[in-house]
């Protein structure tokens, strides 16, 4: 019987994002093993779902959940986190009895100490593994080096963006690994790199260039060819291997896999070259107007330079000063501040209890002053749901206590941990009402689209000062050369 060793290890780095990632940040959304890891994800769109369904379909394996750590994006790890991860991981490795190996990494992680700790964890782990077969799932967004492909046996990312293909992703990688240890497939793997460093705005699985790059790879998925896996990169990782790469795992044939990473690599160039990936957004005041005179219905604002999944904060005060200066006469909703001493004042103050307090900068004034304000507490929660999806679909999620204060027309969701507001269960917990709400105005961009885009008469982006800002050339980058940053 076929006994299997998991680790996980998600988190995507945000170099610029000036309060660091700590063990906390872990703990209170990903930290599990054991078969307590894969009774709590079972069923549930992530990859320790698809991890429960490999096993339910293949009775004749077994597995061993090491230890699984995931935490929303955000800057830097601070300096013990991989280094105990990796004691625990390498250690239950070294003393054998595994058949496999399966990893699941984002791929796109930045540590205080150190640009690229996925290329540490996979020498670590390679050299653990003692010539174990060791297949690994990444995010799109991952900003690999050349030289893991080396390191593994075979792999595979996710293919939507919006990621709602995590559990399928999972599958992928382990259905290799079935094959490779059932002696039908030998796989290998090939990286092709791109020097440039890339928005993902226009990186969406619906329509566009990057649309048109997945349906690519899958016409070259034949023969050899086992997995092709475009990806994108994270635009605010400083690393020396930032930017876009295309990774290919062949049955044998690393030649094979090599002319299909270089074929797709300069597609994605080509589109590069040709703009398709470049964009420019309003102010937050234009993008408020925009939204505000579209057709009836539920319209969003969303903050991109903000967005916890690419690291942001969730404390900027950029739109939400141009929000309540605008003062909309509909019913509008903010969605969401990161601020747990807003959240303990809310608290004391009551339901129905009157609060004045500066909001917004007040983990840093680095992208502006706070916003004072006179709210109305109207809601308390002990900030517990789970996502209906379609993304991350059945997780648990742990906002710590939260509120909502009324400042006019205009709700704001506080929060005391940092979780993006991306799922419909995020604003039923807050008993938000959309069909009766005309504008939300989110920390938000590409992932809110899963659940809303369908449900919305309007969506406009815009720029506003950040850690996730637009201009990526005035960031003080020391390992991406300026020529791979678009301006």
């Amino acid at each position: 019987m076929p006994h299997l060793a998991v680790a996980r290890f998600w988190f995507e780095g945000n170099s610029f994002t000036p309060t660091p990632t700590t063990r906390e940040a872990f703990a209170s959304r990903e930290w599990v093993s054991g078969t307590e890891a894969i009774a709590r994800y079972r069923g549930t769109g992530t990859e320790l779902g698809g991890l429960a369904g490999f096993l339910d379909a293949n009775a004749g394996w077994t597995a061993d959940v090491i230890l699984s750590l995931s935490a929303q994006p955000g800057g830097p790890l601070t300096k013990d986190i991989v280094p105990g991860w990796l004691e625990t991981v390498t250690g239950a490795l070294a003393r054998g009895g595994y058949d496999a190996v399966y990893l699941s990494l984002h791929g796109g992680g930045c540590a205080e100490d150190d640009p690229a700790p996925e290329l540490t964890i996979l020498r670590a782990v390679r050299a653990a593994t003692k010539g174990v077969p060791l297949g690994v799932s990444f995010d799109i967004h991952g900003n690999l080096a050349p030289e893991i492909a080396s390191l593994m046996d075979c792999a595979s990312a996710y293919r939507t963006h919006p990621h709602i293909d995590m559990a399928e992703t999972a599958g992928r990688v382990l259905a290799m690994l079935d094959a490779t240890v059932a002696g039908r497939i030998s796989p290998v793997v090939a990286i092709a790199k791109v020097p440039k460093v890339i928005h993902s705005f226009h990186m969406r699985s619906e329509a566009g260039p990057m649309a048109e790059l997945w349906a690519e790879a899958e016409e070259e998925e034949v023969g050899p060819i086992l997995d092709a896996s475009p990806f994108g990169g994270f635009s605010w990782g400083d690393t020396p291997f930032a930017g876009p790469s295309i990774l290919v795992t062949a049955d044998r044939d690393r030649r094979a896999a090599q002319a299909v990473a270089d074929r797709l690599a300069a597609s994605l160039s080509a589109k590069i070259a040709a703009g398709r990936f470049s964009v420019t957004l309003p102010t937050p005041e234009a993008a408020l107007e925009t939204a505000l005179a579209a057709p009836p219905g539920l319209v969003a604002v969303l903050d991109p330079a903000d967005n916890p999944l690419s690291g942001g904060i969730a404390d900027t005060p950029g739109v939400l000063r141009a929000l309540l200066a605008r003062a909309p006469d509909v019913p509008v909703l903010f969605a969401f501040l990161h601020d747990a001493e807003t959240v303990e004042a809310a608290r004391a103050a009551g339901l129905g209890g009157a609060l004045t307090r500066p909001l917004a900068a007040r983990h840093t004034v680095a992208f502006g002053p706070p916003v004072t304000v006179a709210a109305t507490v109207e809601r308390l929660t002990e900030g517990r749901f789970v996502n209906e999806g379609p993304m991350e679909r059945g997780a648990p999620v742990d906002l710590g206590p939260t509120c909502v204060l009324r400042v006019g027309t205009v709700r704001v969701i506080v929060t005391s941990r940092r979780e993006a507001a991306i799922d419909p269960g995020f604003f039923a917990l807050h008993g938000i009402d959309l069909g009766a709400t005309r504008l939300i105005v989110n920390k938000a961009k590409n992932h809110f689209r899963a659940a809303f885009a369908s449900r919305l008469a309007a969506l406009v982006e815009c720029d506003s000062p950040g850690p996730a800002a637009l201009d990526l050339l005035g960031l003080p980058f020391r390992h991406v050369p300026a020529s791979w940053r678009t301006p």
